[in-house]
C-alpha cells in the first residue's frame, strides 16, 4: 500500500514539472492589444504598457489640438484658439 502511495505521489510529481507556466504577456502583441500579464515580469510590463499608453494618449492630444488651433487661427476663431490653446498647455510637454 504504502509503495503505491509513494509511486503515485511520484508519478503526479513528475508529471507537474512537465507543465509549463504561461508566458508573462503576450510579447506578440501591441501594448494596446495585450489583455493577459502573469508574474512579477507580467506586472512589470503592464505598468510599462499603461505608462507608454497614457503617454501615448497625451500625446495624440497634443498633436490634434495643434492642428486644430492652426484651422481656428486660419478662421480667426478667437473661441476655438482660446480652446485648443487651453488644451495644448495642459497636454503638450
Amino acid at each position: 500500500m504504502l509503495t503505491k502511495l509513494i509511486s503515485l505521489s511520484l508519478a503526479i510529481l513528475l508529471s507537474a514539472c512537465n507543465v509549463t507556466s504561461p508566458p508573462p504577456y503576450q510579447k506578440d502583441r501591441e501594448p494596446e492589444y495585450r489583455d493577459q500579464y502573469n508574474g512579477a515580469e507580467g506586472l512589470s510590463q503592464q505598468q510599462k504598457d499603461q505608462s507608454y499608453l497614457m503617454n501615448k494618449e497625451l500625446s495624440d492630444k497634443c498633436t490634434t489640438a495643434k492642428i486644430d488651433l492652426a484651422i481656428a487661427e486660419t478662421e480667426k476663431n478667437t473661441d476655438e484658439i482660446k480652446k485648443h490653446s487651453t488644451i495644448i498647455s495642459d497636454s503638450c510637454l
